[in-house]
């Protein structure tokens, strides 16, 4: 293409074009910006969040000649796929600007000035407790530099080219007003990140062309940070979707700002981007949910991210699924990462095991008119997991539920297998045909593994011969629940109810929920499970094992039995823990069951 000449007017076609050239030098810089990223946390994410942010505009906008159209289409894909402190900011002030810009096909720039000038105090207002030296101020300078000179040109390109001096002026100023980026002397990294955008943009301005504005698909994370031991405030970096009519960005503000800090809210009355550091997203999400719809979610442990990169304890990845029933404790002193599966309760959603607890999902099990669904995690979230833990392990074990109780597996392991194709790094994928805590004791023996010095093939050669070593029986108290949640059907369970019968849930050998056995009370029920644990405890060397309770009531009853069973096996359980929500969903309230591992 020629290079293009004086740009008197921006139409919507110009600006997108802009726009993706400077994504595009922005992917190419990512990980330099991920590097650098100190604040407000060392997570070194702010490359790949701003990546994330402008990947959903170029996936999800068509632009057109009409500006106004095309700039409401960038800022509402902005919106929907903002990550991190730095993309909502960004989100915002797309969302700033093309709400300040007339219904036009083009604009001067003289209106340009005017509406980005705008656009920054919309992205002030989105930052609870804006900090100076950081991107928020660069934009700011930038903008007011712009309007500053909108009278002294007529053209787009030499206002850019200009304005971009002063940007980079106030960068490299940031490293002053901070005391965090003074020490590691650095620039502030969502800053860094606004500049190779308009460096980008600047390169399609002066050339006109559209070659190589390809974009990446895959979104990697940086294998070279600075070493940081900042203190982290707040556990989880928190953040949401939310939709509605008429959202009250003020009012949730005062609702959920008590719970954390580096809040930053974006959007518009009827789509809002909230991000939050908090140690209760739980009680975030329970706020949210009471006054709008929860449309997406995602909640990142800080701490762990910061153990992973400070004190990882070996050289192999372990990472499982929420379906895993292992205690908090355990997955943190052993390090192992999970993929969360999702609740859905009417259209919010909901993050297994972190953004919901289990007597929040009892709660909601009880009193919502619609019943809970769990859906599994997509590809996506596996591309993103095992991208990010290659960058910290020379290899990855993953054990995922049975693939005949979902499609979890199948993700994980296509997942897998592109990672491992582009990095080279082995990733194996393994099908655990159980789930809960069978699951979780199946993680724990491998962790235990790994830690006494076994390598990954030693391992390999050993966990298909564990797996077919577990085993679940499930005391179930009422059958609504399964049939409410569609495993068993209504005439079923009307005859089943109606004999007062109470099942015995297991699985099978090829991963399939199955009924074991029957009784026809709660006490029966029971005492014919632990009636199978004494045949067991003749006939099998017991490795561990843990009793799941489904409801805090049932915790005292989860303890007798704990003192039942361990009477049969001689050793105390590994531990007692609720059964993870989703699979609550089927379980219900009154569940009890316990979980072997056979030597």
């Amino acid at each position: 293409m020629e290079k293009i000449g004086k740009i008197t007017e921006l139409n919507g076609k110009s600006f997108y074009y802009s726009f993706l050239a400077g994504a595009k030098n922005l992917f190419d810089n990512q990980k330099y910006i991920n590097k650098i990223n100190v604040f407000p946390v060392p997570d070194a994410d702010t490359g790949t969040n701003l990546a994330s942010t402008l990947q959903s505009i170029i996936d999800n906008v068509i632009p057109t000649n009409h500006l106004k159209q095309t700039s409401v289409a960038i800022a509402d894909a902005a919106i929907v796929g903002a990550r991190g402190n730095s993309g909502i900011i960004f989100a915002q002030f797309l969302y700033g600007f093309s709400n300040e810009v007339s219904d036009n096909e083009s604009i001067s720039i003289e209106k340009f000035a005017e509406n980005l000038k705008q656009a920054v105090i919309y992205a002030y207002e989105s930052i609870i407790n804006p900090v100076e030296g950081t991107m928020i101020t660069v934009l700011k300078d930038w903008a007011e530099y712009i309007y500053l000179i909108k009278d002294k040109t007529d053209d787009f390109v030499e206002l850019i080219i200009k304005s971009y001096i002063i940007a980079s002026e106030s960068l490299k100023e940031t490293t002053e007003k901070l005391e965090v980026l003074k020490k590691y002397n650095v620039v502030d990294a969502g800053a860094q990140g606004f500049l190779f955008f308009l460096e980008g943009m600047i390169s399609y301005f002066k050339d006109g062309s559209l070659k190589n504005l390809a974009t990446t698909r895959n979104l990697t994370r940086n294998d070279d940070f600075i070493d940081t031991h900042e203190d982290i405030t707040f556990r989880y970096c928190t953040e949401a979707l939310i939709g509605g009519e008429n959202l009250n960005k003020k009012l949730l503000q005062n609702k959920i700002e008590k719970l954390g800090d580096s809040m930053v809210i974006a959007g518009s009355s009827k789509k809002l981007r909230l991000h939050i550091h908090t140690d209760k997203p739980d009680e975030v999400f329970s706020i949210i949910g009471k006054n709008a719809t929860i449309l997406s979610q995602k909640v990142d442990d800080m701490v762990f991210q910061n153990d992973i990169q400070n004190n990882r304890k070996w050289n192999i990845g372990l990472v499982t699924d929420s379906c895993a029933d292992l205690p908090q404790e355990l997955m943190e002193k052993y390090q192992i990462h999970m993929v969360p599966l999702t609740l859905h309760v009417g259209q919010n959603q909901y993050v297994d095991k972190l953004t919901i607890t289990a007597s929040q999902f009892y709660d909601i099990l009880r009193s919502s008119p619609d019943y809970p669904t769990s859906s599994q995690p997509g590809k996506k979230e596996f591309l993103n997991k095992y991208l990010y833990l290659t960058s910290h392990y020379d290899s990855i074990i993953s054990v995922n539920l049975s693939d005949k109780l979902s499609g979890t597996y199948n993700n994980s392991k296509a997942a897998a297998h592109a990672i491992s194709y582009q990095t080279s790094k082995k990733i194996d994928v393994f099908n655990a045909k159980t789930l809960s805590g069978p699951q979780g004791l199946l993680m724990l023996r491998i962790a235990k593994a790994i830690e006494s010095g076994m390598t990954h093939e030693d391992i390999l050669k050993k966990i298909d011969e564990w797996i077919d070593k577990t085993q679940l029986y499930v005391n179930v108290k009422t059958l609504k629940y399964f049939i409410k949640g569609g495993r068993v059907s209504p005439f079923k369970g009307l005859i089943s109810n109606l004999l007062n019968v109470k099942p015995i849930v297991s699985v099978d050998k090829e991963g399939k929920a199955c009924v074991f056995t029957k009784s026809f009370s709660r006490k029966g029920s029971i005492n014919k499970t632990l009636s199978y644990l004494e045949k067991h405890a003749k006939n099998d060397k017991i490795h561990t094992y843990c009793i799941l309770y489904a409801n805090k009531e049932e915790e005292s009853t989860a303890k007798w039995y704990a003192e039942k069973v361990s009477l049969i096996f001689g050793k105390q359980p590994e531990y007692i823990m609720p059964i993870s929500p989703v699979i609550g969903v089927s379980a219900g309230i009154g569940t009890i069951a316990v979980a072997m591992l056979f030597e």
